[in-house]
Parts: structure tokens; sequence; C-alpha cells
């Protein structure tokens, strides 16, 4: 028998279970997904967080039939009346977690610093953040430049490796053909290097064939000199 779905708030519905019904920890843990010392963690409110409640009835996971059927029987097991529908990552500004938004100054400022041609939307994507946080800081006018550090944004935990480098490749391949496109003379310049390079390499070619055709005739000039009647030792 496959596993019932879980809801989508596990710990917020067992929060509310406990508070509004006299299920005992072990349904709801089961309901949950959750182990029973969790759902009394959270009954005696030993729980690390104070959990705000998620009301399964509303959220259309379960019924008031349900839960009176458990009330009734402590050994009855709760069905899921709705799974939840799964998330969806829309798209938008990366998220960060709380406990790392305040190294995103640092991590902006380190981009900016090593890497400045990466322009104010690539890193809004990267770090996710918006463009006026960049712009503040990229013209040192944010409100806490005094303590910002440019630190590796991927060492930070902002960003992946691979994706920096592919927006610093993507950023110098935009930087090198704009200044291409903004000096016409650079693609002459590479013709005439090229046709330069051509005729020295016709011009070694033919030094070496001179310099072959001198040694043969140096060699002819050291042959003896023949006497008339005397066999020549070079014929056959």
């Amino acid at each position: 028998m496959a596993e019932q779905p879980k809801p989508l708030m596990p710990s917020a519905t067992a929060s509310w279970l406990v508070e509004n019904t006299s299920l005992s920890f072990r349904q709801i843990a089961d309901f949950c997904g959750l182990h029973a010392l969790e759902v009394q963690a959270i009954a005696d409110e030993t729980a690390s967080t104070k959990l705000t409640g998620r009301d399964p009835v509303r959220a259309g996971e379960l019924t008031h039939e349900e839960i009176e059927k458990g009330q009734a029987d402590e050994n009855y097991d709760l069905k899921m009346h709705k799974a939840p529908d799964p998330m969806t990552r829309t798209k938008g500004p990366r998220y960060t977690p709380v406990s790392k938004r305040q190294d995103k100054p640092d991590g902006i400022a380190w981009i900016i610093k090593n890497h400045p041609e990466v322009s104010d939307g690539q890193i809004s994507k990267l770090i996710g953040t918006t463009r006026n946080t960049i712009s503040n800081i990229r013209d040192r006018t944010h409100w806490n430049m005094a303590n910002i550090q440019p630190k590796d944004p991927v060492t930070l935990g902002l960003t992946t490796q691979r994706e920096l480098d592919a927006a610093v490749a993507k950023a110098q391949k935009e930087a090198g053909t704009a200044e291409a496109a903004a000096d016409p003379t650079l693609s002459h310049d590479r013709e005439a290097l090229i046709e330069q390079l051509r005729k020295e390499r016709e011009q070694a070619a033919a030094d070496a064939e001179a310099a072959l055709k001198a040694q043969s005739g140096e060699a002819e000039d050291d042959r003896p000199e023949i006497v008339p009647g005397i066999k020549d030792p070079f014929k056959h």
C-alpha cells in the first residue's frame, strides 16, 4: 500500500491539531510525517521556534468528520482528504535564507571589485538582490558601506561556482564583442597581420631555397678538376 502524502507544512499543521483537537500525539505524528516526540515538543512549546498553526481543514487536506473519527478512536489513522498541490518555483529573485541575507552586500562588493564587467542585472540574478542595492554599493552610497567587506559569494553560499563562472564568461564575451564593434580598425589590423605573416613565410621559404642552391653550387666548385685522359672518378 502506497504511503499517503503529507501536509504541505507538517510542523505548522501539527501545531494547529495540537491546539484545536484532542487527537493523540501518535495520530498527529503519523498524519504529518513527524516523530511523536516532535509533536510532544510542539505541544510543550519546547520546539526551537514558536510555530503559527496551519488549519488543514481550511487547506482541504483534512475534514471535520475525519478529525472526529480520530478523536473517537485513538487507534484510528487519519486519512488525507486532498493532497497538497506541489510547490513550483516562480520567476523572480533568487531566494536566500535569512541567515545569509546580511552577507549579500559583501558578495556584491566582491563581484564588483573582481569582475567589474559583470552587469547589475547578472549580479541581481546571481545574488538575488535589487539593482538599486547593487548600484548603491557600486557608487559607494550604500547606507552600510563602512562595514561592507568584499567576500567571495561562492564561499558565502550565495551562489555556485558554476553559476559565477558562467556569468563572468558571458560578461567577458559581451565586453569583447562590444569592444570589437566600437573599434573597426581591429578587423583591418588583423588582416594586415595575417598578410605580414604570409609574406614572412614566403620570404623564409625563398631564403631556404636560395641557401640550398648556394650550398649545392659550393659542392660543385669543390669537385677536383678533371684532367683530359683521366677518368672522372664521379662517373660510373
